[in-house]
Formats: structure tokens, sequence, C-alpha cells
């Protein structure tokens, strides 16, 4: 744990330039980009259907083309930026008996960034989205068991219930829960230290309960049974 605790704090400068390029990255909101090249700069998806600038309102208000490019450009932005934190934590690392711990502590950090960038970007007044493909590239690259885990969680209840904020939120919820099981039965067991468990299943947290807040007018919806469901009809515009 004072390994890595040690790196940290003398790869400081490190740390901040892999979060500030996460952070510029996932401020590129797609959303409002690619709403605007389909709609000859004649609409911001930001004052279109529910406000909010990510791949679902892209889908309602403005067609499955745009939707499809939202949802594969804010995928690889995040992974993008993961892979940078990786890829600047690893050179830190040099021949770290941690590296792989440090390695992956990098990749959620840059990927928490790149999610506030995507729904607070600095280059569209800090009005963005809700960072939901954002944070699954973040977890493909940083960890492709939780991904799965999170994919599978959220299909079974989109399946059931119709409800794309629903399955959203309860994937989020159990960010957490997966990040720390899955670190604790098998990342410990294989030296991984202490710290590296605990930092990641505190960004993974920071991510869920980020997520939730930005739900919020969903969770208010839902509670009311006025929240949209996703139908055949809404995938034809």
């Amino acid at each position: 744990m004072s390994g890595m605790l040690s790196f940290l704090a003398a790869n400081w400068y490190l740390v901040l330039i892999a979060v500030v390029v996460a952070y510029l990255l996932g401020s590129v909101n797609t959303a409002v980009i690619v709403t605007k090249i389909f709609t000859k700069g004649k609409e911001d998806i930001r004052e279109m259907g529910s406000g909010n600038a990510g791949f679902t309102n892209v889908l309602r208000s403005v067609g499955k083309v745009p939707a499809i490019l939202t949802i594969v450009c804010d995928l690889l932005k995040s992974v993008l930026a993961v892979l940078i934190g990786g890829w600047l934590f690893a050179i830190a690392a040099g021949s770290s008996e941690n590296i792989d711990a440090v390695i992956r502590v990098g990749k959620y950090i840059c990927g928490f960034f790149c999610i506030l960038g995507h729904s607070y970007p600095i280059y569209f007044h800090f009005k963005g989205g809700k960072g939901i493909v954002t944070a699954a590239g973040m977890m493909l690259i940083a960890d492709w068991r939780v991904f799965l885990l999170i994919l599978g969680t959220f299909l079974i209840v989109f399946i059931i219930s119709r409800i794309i904020s629903l399955a959203s939120i309860i994937s989020a919820c159990m960010f957490p829960v997966y990040t720390f099981l899955l670190a604790f039965f098998f990342d410990l067991p294989n030296g991984y230290p202490w710290l590296y468990l605990w930092l990641c299943t505190i960004a993974a947290f920071g991510i869920c309960v980020f997520v939730v807040i930005k739900h919020s007018s969903n969770i208010g919806r839902l509670i009311r049974g006025e929240e949209k469901k996703i139908k055949a009809k809404a995938t034809t515009k």
C-alpha cells in the first residue's frame, strides 16, 4: 500500500496531466456536435426533447443514424482517455511490482474525469450529458469483467422495463459493488495492494453517485410512472 501511495505522491504531475487530458477529451460532446451537423447548425440537442446531450435524446429527437454516431464516438473518446491514463501511469510505474494495479488505478481515475468532462464540457458552457455511454467505454478498458457484468445488468433491466434510464441507474448502482467484489476475490489474492481495492471502489462509487444525481429528474418521473419507454416507433424517426 505504501508503495502505491509513494508512486502517486512522486508522480503527481502525471496524474494531473492524465486527468486534464481525460477531462478535455470527455468535453468533446458528440451529441451536441452530431445534432448540429445533421440539423445544419439550426438545432441544439440541449434544447430538444429532454434537454440531455446524450444518446437517448438524440435517438428520440434527431434519429437513428445520429444516435449511432453519438454512441460510437462517446465510447471511443472514453476508451482513448482511459488508454492514455493507463499509458501515462505505466511509464511512471516503470518496473514496479504493482504495475498492473497502478495502471488500472490510472484508468479508473481518467475514466472518472472523462465522464466529468462529458457531463460538464468546457467547450459547451459546462452543459452536457449524463455519462452512461462514456462510463461504459471506461469500464470496457479499465476492467472488462466489470463491463460484462454491467452490460448484463443493463440488458436484463432494459429488456424487462424498456426504460433506458432505469437500466442506467441500476447499472450505475451496481458498478461499485461489482468493482469491489471482483477486486476483493480475484485481484487481492494475486498480490494487488489494498489501496488498489479502495481507490478503484471509491472511483466507481463516485461515478455511481454522479450518474444517479444526473438522473434525478428521471428518478422523479420513474416514481410518478411518467418515464418514457423505448418503443419500435421511437427508433424509426
